[in-house]
């Protein structure tokens, strides 16, 4: 009697918590998957499962051969059409002088006319040739606002470009530890493949599930006691901050074995708690509210 009672005691005290914890669950965190913004080869890629990257690091690069062949000749039609501004404007610049020359002209004959020195065929003849200078200019200034256009859509067909060429480099998101890696250095992929999947693991949230009777035991920005199984059935215990409480209640998740706890309705929560090394994604754990 005596050593089942010592036997109680002794079990009692491995058990870190100490007593029956009020809720369980399995660590998760945020994960992103990084995909292919455009298709092609991965000419190089410098990411491997487990490695620590940094926000904005730039880790691979798909081919851009093809993009850069297209941006040249985009560069070079812009030139080419840029180049021919001048000689427009050169040629609505000869109109307006020779307009000038006939307004003087005309001018002349006006007074001339009122004399009587001048006949009205001449003066005729001085504002057809104005009118046709006017409409010269017209034809010009439209060649002008055709070029200019031509100009803004080969601008545009350049931005596309280079949106397309910066889209080759594969960017880190986020700061986090590679979890997967799904593509390989020389594979040929097409646009939205996943390449990488990764998360910040410096923080893991603990999502347990409570009945709405214990809602009342805690509250968002609480701090709660969490365990994680150690060696030798004890138990590691840490602490975490109550981050999220579902607002609406569900069924009890099905990975619950029992079928009297699967139909009962909880509701979700999550607690954020610093990694120190120990925990892993898809660990189970305690919490005590």
């Amino acid at each position: 009697m005596l050593f089942i009672h010592f036997l109680s005691i002794l079990l009692i005290a491995c058990n870190g918590s100490g007593s029956k914890a009020d809720a369980y669950g399995n660590f998760e965190t945020d994960e992103i998957t990084v995909s292919s913004e455009t298709g092609g080869r991965i000419i190089w890629l410098a990411v491997e499962e487990g490695q620590i990257i940094d926000s904005g690091k730039f880790v691979g690069l798909i081919d851009t051969t093809q993009i850069a062949l297209r941006r040249k000749q985009v560069e070079a039609q812009i030139v080419a059409a840029s180049s021919r501004i001048p000689n427009i404007t050169a040629q609505a610049n000869v109109q307006h002088e020779q307009i000038k020359v006939l307004n003087i002209e005309r001018n002349r004959l006006t007074k001339l006319l009122a004399d009587g020195a001048a006949t009205q065929k001449q003066m005729d003849d001085v504002e057809g040739k104005i009118a046709i200078a006017n409409k010269q200019i017209e034809a010009i200034n439209s060649q002008r606002l055709s070029i200019v256009s031509e100009i803004e859509v080969l601008k545009t067909q350049l931005a596309q470009l280079i949106d397309q060429q910066a889209k080759c480099k594969v960017i880190n998101p986020i700061k986090g530890t590679v979890l997967s890696r799904f593509s390989n250095q020389g594979e040929v992929v097409p646009m939205g493949k996943p390449i990488y999947k990764l998360a910040n693991i410096d923080f893991l949230h603990l999502k347990v599930f409570v009945s709405g009777n214990q809602l009342h035991q805690f509250a968002i920005g609480d701090e709660v006691k969490v365990f994680i199984d150690g060696e030798d059935d004890n138990m590691i215990e840490t602490t975490g901050i109550v981050s999220w409480v579902s607002s609406s209640a569900e069924f009890t998740p099905k990975i619950i074995q029992t079928r009297e706890e699967r139909v009962k309705m909880v509701y979700a929560v999550k607690i954020k708690v610093k990694n120190n090394g120990q925990l892993k994604i898809g660990m189970p754990g305690e919490v005590i509210f």
